[in-house]
């Protein structure tokens, strides 16, 4: 099995982690802004975190320089084309790409006129290549749950416009979804789809919080389910997906080793995975990657990955007849 050749699906990936660094380059020339280096290979160096990050916080510290970059509609635009034309080359059929709005407010933006031109530079790239996606937005967990009810309220009128989901993001830790009942609830309410970064630090227990608490139907990362019984168990009887970042994993610490991620044991337990990138640039990866890393580390069968691209099907925010589309790319 070629996977460079195979159709892929991508639930999890950050918009602000997959900049392209010579994109990084040409705005700040040409919006005047400073940057360490307009050096391609230096900017690469800014950009993409070390495998031996200490931490997830380390590796958070890579996206201040693209954000100070996607400040502007047109850039913003840019970016989110640029990064569905990168996976349509990659054979990746659908993508839900993720971003905090309230992150690119500082040239005075709107967060309706945020979400309205990622969602168009997405629709853009879906015009002229062959691959459908869906935005999620991200709430951050480092700012108040204030902010959250201001994120589910103003993209509620881009549901079903290119607005599938709700996810909460940042640092994490343990006990964050106590503060996020109420807009997380308004969002279901309203009827926002919601996945929820957890389990990545070593906190097994706030899955199954984000689960019970705040109705997560994907968890992004759930690393640490393999130390909370409780949150284990959840995850496998809801059928709750996980979506599994492996080099992402290593670099925040969420593993130490790639033969130490616990995704092989999840799959032959029927736990539903998914394979993601989480941050192209950050990461240095790209879908192939993943899977050649997994395929690599473990003895996965070409029905493996059929598996894993079905619960991606089916796992995602796409309307039924995407997903009809989806599965005719793999066929028995």
């Amino acid at each position: 099995m070629n996977i460079a050749d195979m159709p892929k699906i991508e639930l999890h990936c950050h918009l602000d982690g997959s900049v392209r660094p010579e994109t990084i380059i040409d705005i700040a020339k040409w919006d005047g802004i400073r940057i360490l280096s307009l050096d391609i290979e230096e900017m690469k160096e800014e950009l993409i975190a070390p495998l031996d990050c200490r931490s997830l916080d380390e590796y958070l510290e890579k996206f201040s320089i693209p954000n100070a970059v996607m400040q502007t509609k047109e850039n913003l635009k840019r970016i989110t084309f640029e990064l569905f034309e990168d996976a349509a080359n990659e054979q990746v059929k659908y993508m839900e790409v993720r971003f905090a709005p309230l992150l690119h407010t500082q040239q005075g933006l709107t967060v309706e006129e945020i979400i309205a031109s990622v969602i168009e530079g997405m629709q853009e790239a879906e015009d002229q290549f062959d691959i459908k996606g869906n935005i999620i937005l991200s709430c951050m967990r480092t700012m108040a749950p204030e902010r959250a009810f201001e994120v589910v309220e103003k993209g509620k009128a881009f549901l079903g416009k290119g607005v599938v989901a709700i996810d909460l993001c940042a640092s994490e830790e343990e006990g964050f979804c106590a503060q996020f009942i109420e807009p997380i609830s308004l969002a279901r309410e309203y009827g926002y789809r919601v996945t929820i970064h957890a389990g990545e630090t070593g906190i097994g227990k706030n899955v199954l919080e984000a689960v019970e608490w705040l109705g997560a139907e994907r968890i992004g990362h759930g690393v640490y389910i393999k130390d909370c019984e409780e949150a284990y168990r959840v995850v496998k009887d809801k059928r709750i997906v996980l979506e599994i970042c492996p080099t992402s994993n290593v670099q925040t610490k969420a593993v130490t080793r790639f033969e130490d991620h616990p995704l092989y044991d999840f799959h032959r337990d029927g736990i539903e995975i998914t394979i993601n990138t989480d941050n192209r640039t950050v990461s240095d990866t790209t879908m192939a990657k993943e899977f050649n890393i997994v395929w690599n580390q473990f003895d996965m069968s070409d029905e493996d990955y059929r598996e894993i691209y079905m619960n991606s099907v089916e796992a995602s925010f796409a309307m039924d007849e995407i997903k009809e589309e989806l599965r005719k790319y793999l066929v028995d």
